[in-house]
């Protein structure tokens, strides 16, 4: 055998080795849920409007930080405003939330997942957020109809730990008397807190949504444990791990977009429910509490897309 004709059997062997391997790379860049793109079948890769239905966060050091909206309209604009231009949109402490919509149903696309939400978690800080979601059923464009809850992925696995999770949970907060002053609240448990004020970092007047009326309001939801704990044994360093996918704001992908399926809706009793699109998703901050000197757990969202 000549040397060319050597080197040109190799370069064959190395083109049919070679072509697999890409398909297989291929693959995997487009079945991973960190890539940067939007898969769509029916049209081209146009990022979606984002439609922001409601805003009510609970109190926390972000809340009033770069406006105050004076109404629940404005506030929901406002936070359309941040998700537009690609900024954060806090929901504070436990049971803050935010319902958006794209200007089309998400769909179940039979792929692994069928839409993502961004956050900014990282791999030492974790605030998750609880994913629901709900069909126009009534068709007249608004977020009236039921919410279905997308349990953890982690919990439908049967990994979660006894006592971690608690479906019903309600915390009151009340709005405090002067300015610079922490937020109390008082749980369905009677447990008291603090969403404590962090005059370092933030110097509004209030870290309570000054769009809410009276003198107090409650917010209910799904609440995980927290797993906040200090890593320097001195109260240095706070830490939040990853809770496992299934919740936004989660460390759990290995990056800060987090996929979800529709097929892990379930009911108020928690029985499967089956979805073949949706309309609405609300995104609810699910611990109540602290990570010491930094403050209080806080679920942040940074946008929603189809995946």
């Amino acid at each position: 055998m000549t040397n060319s004709t050597s080197r040109r059997g190799l370069s064959v062997i190395m083109q049919r080795a070679f072509l697999p391997l890409c398909l297989w790379v291929a693959g995997v860049l487009l079945s991973s849920c960190n890539m940067g793109e939007i898969i769509r079948d029916d049209e081209e890769d146009v990022m979606p409007r984002i439609e922001v239905y409601e805003y009510l966060p609970a109190p926390g050091q972000y809340i009033g930080e770069g406006g105050s909206p004076q109404s629940a309209k404005e506030a929901a604009e406002w936070a359309r405003e941040r998700l537009e231009k690609g900024q954060y949109v806090s929901l504070g402490a436990f049971g803050g939330y935010i319902v958006m919509g794209l200007d089309t149903p998400i769909t179940a696309t039979g792929r692994e997942y069928d839409f993502v939400v961004k956050g900014n978690a990282t791999a030492t800080s974790s605030e998750p957020g609880i994913v629901w979601v709900m069909r126009d059923d009534n068709g007249n464009g608004a977020p009236d109809d039921r919410w279905f809850e997308l349990a953890g992925e982690d919990e439908k696995g049967g990994t979660v730990d006894a006592g971690s999770i608690e479906r019903g949970y309600s915390i009151t907060y009340f709005k405090p008397s002067a300015p610079g002053q922490p937020v109390r609240w008082v749980d369905s448990h009677g447990t008291e807190g603090e969403v404590d004020y962090l005059p370092s970092y933030h110097l509004q007047p209030y870290y309570y949504p000054t769009w809410v009326a009276g003198e107090s309001f409650t917010l209910s939801g799904t609440r995980l444990k927290s797993r906040a704990k200090d890593e320097s044994g001195a109260g240095t360093m706070w830490v939040s791990p990853p809770y496992g996918k299934g919740y936004a704001d989660d460390f759990s992908f290995g990056g800060q977009r987090n996929c979800f399926r529709l097929s892990n809706a379930i009911d108020a009793d928690g029985n499967p429910v089956q979805l073949k699109s949706i309309d609405f998703v609300k995104v609810q901050t699910g611990v109540c509490g602290k990570c010491g000197w930094t403050g209080e757990i806080s679920t942040e969202v940074l946008g929603l897309e189809f995946f």
